[in-house]
């Protein structure tokens, strides 16, 4: 386990040195925005009740000659269904950060890697951290690393990768406290599909993420947040991709792993904005 964490770790730091690229290449495209999402379905594992959720997003993506990045900070506001730490009424705070890099081997190698369906290949790499108010203070620390396939598609985005993962995380009631995982595999589709609904401009984007067990009596992990848009600055201000607003949906099985007990299944129709700048 010992060597296998550092490879994890050694591979990890090689291919997040190079998101430094950046700096040395002039962006090609950028995009930033801020975005809302609200439900009243969330729920939290050994919880009973439905918990409302109010989340303020800031996300960031950009590519340059030889790849890509992405960068999302959500924060998260709970109700009393979730309380902090030591109260009854307030409910908790969260902060989740998620970074991903793309390195485009067939641009750094000058070569065409394409084949079938598939434009690129990529060696991908990040990492994810949160920390929570709750009374069992999770501190995720989670890196990832593997390949990424980048499929053709006529506008926007569809990629599919394989992460090799190692994650630590804290558990205030667990002995001992901080826990290190078994490392395990992250299967992660992704995708930003822009299109019209007749003369309505229109987006169907999201993610979702296949885990499998971690160790520590976990269970295999599924995650997905698919959404709906409509780009409302286009249609009320004639100001493409400023404005949008739409659902989605949250399902997330078996939440961090943690399978036989109440709150591990999601099912939570979400509203969503976003204002992009």
């Amino acid at each position: 386990m010992k060597h296998t964490c550092k490879r994890v770790f050694t591979l990890s730091a090689l291919a997040l040195a190079v998101s430094v690229a950046p700096q040395v290449s002039a962006a090609t495209w950028s995009d930033t925005y801020i975005g809302y999402r609200y439900s009243t379905q969330y729920t939290e594992p050994f919880k009973t009740d439905d918990i409302q959720k109010h989340v303020l997003q800031l996300t960031h993506a950009s590519g340059y000659a030889y790849g890509q990045n992405f960068f999302n900070l959500d924060v998260l506001q709970s109700d009393e269904n979730d309380p902090a730490n030591g109260t009854d009424n307030d409910g908790a705070l969260e902060a989740y950060l998620t970074y991903r890099h793309q390195l485009h081997l067939g641009k750094v190698f000058d070569t065409d890697l394409s084949f079938g369906p598939v434009k690129e290949v990529a060696l991908s790499a990040g990492f994810d951290l949160n920390t929570k108010n709750t009374a069992v203070a999770p501190r995720k620390k989670l890196l990832l690393v593997g390949p990424t396939l980048k499929f053709a598609v006529p506008k926007g985005f569809l990629d599919f990768s394989i992460f090799y993962a190692h994650e630590r995380n804290h558990n205030a009631f667990n002995d001992p406290q901080d826990i290190t995982f078994n490392d395990y595999t992250v299967y992660n589709l992704a995708w930003g599909l822009p299109f019209n609904a007749g003369p309505v401009p229109m987006k169907f984007q999201g993610f979702a993420n296949y885990n499998t067990p971690k160790g520590q009596g976990t269970d295999y992990e599924i995650l997905s947040r698919p959404s709906l848009m409509v780009d409302v600055g286009q249609l009320a201000f004639d100001k493409s991709n400023t404005l949008w607003a739409g659902v989605g949906y949250e399902y997330w099985n078996n939440k961090f792993g943690i399978n036989g007990v109440p709150g591990v299944d999601t099912h939570a129709p979400t509203f969503q904005l976003e204002w992009h700048f």
